[in-house]
């Protein structure tokens, strides 16, 4: 009992150890439990876009299939506790540069493309999200385009 009080005040008064959170940790679990979310915010998930959430994650943030599964599986929990999406948005608003916010609405578009269709919720949750981080309208609409023409032409 001492000993746990007394790392409790350690951690108090040096913060948390930097295993348990960091900036970085933060930033990809906020992402993917926007990623998450937006996944099963149609009611249904395809495996497409299961598959897509997956290799976006283990890409952009260089994680093992173990620790990309436990990340997804963070996110989940997140997303169910979440009461709404500024939870996730106000961490990476804070942490992240212009051009990181942009990419992480580009990563939206490619979960809503993966399964082939746009659904009015999906549409409706990347304009909140990109808001919510400061992209521009014409940004978001580019991001859409160009992730739309990526679809296109690998269909072809």
């Amino acid at each position: 009992m001492f000993e746990s009080l007394k790392q409790f005040l350690t951690d108090i008064t040096q913060g948390q150890p930097a295993d348990e959170s960091s900036p970085e940790k933060d930033q990809r679990l906020a992402v993917a439990a926007l990623l998450v979310h937006l996944v099963s915010v149609d009611g249904i998930v395809a495996d497409s876009e299961k598959q897509r959430l997956k290799e976006i994650l283990r890409t952009n943030y260089n994680l093992s299939p173990k620790d990309t599964e436990a990340l997804i599986s963070e996110a989940r929990t997140r997303d169910r506790e979440a009461i709404d999406l500024y939870a996730f948005t106000s961490v990476l608003k804070r942490t992240l540069a212009d051009d990181e916010r942009r990419h992480v609405v580009e990563m939206m578009w490619e979960i809503v493309y993966a399964d082939g269709t746009v659904h009015e919720m999906e549409d409706n949750i990347v304009w909140r999200v990109a808001e919510l981080l400061g992209v521009s309208s014409r940004d978001r609409i580019a991001m859409r385009k160009r992730v739309e023409g990526r679809i296109d032409d690998e269909g072809e």
